[in-house]
């Protein structure tokens, strides 16, 4: 159950993340709710996943790296942005050490 909430977690803070960048500076007001809803939940989402025994730091850990990843990939492929070499060794990095932590906990 606690991976259930931590995946909610990740799918709300990527959504507020997402939004933001359609909320032109909280000047757009339908992308600026969404973001100021779903930031917050993603916090309440990370609590409840902590509350059924989900460790804070790995916790966390893969909260960021996975969300990371996840609006990097958007960015690329609704934004049209671009990754250097460096930044995609970078987010290769991540997703190693994402899986590191959860092969870890084994």
């Amino acid at each position: 159950m606690a991976y259930l909430f931590l995946a909610m977690t990740i799918l709300a803070e990527v959504t507020g993340a997402i939004t933001s960048r359609y909320s032109n500076g909280f000047k757009k007001i339908v992308p600026s709710i969404i973001t100021l809803t779903v930031i917050p939940a993603s916090y309440f989402f990370f609590a409840t996943s902590l509350q059924y025994g989900l460790n804070i730091g790995i916790g966390y850990a893969i909260w960021a790296g996975v969300g990371v990843v996840l609006v990097a990939i958007f960015g690329l492929l609704f934004f049209k942005e671009t990754l250097s070499k460096r930044q995609i060794i970078g987010v290769v990095l991540i997703i190693l050490g994402v899986v590191c932590l959860e092969v870890g906990a084994v």
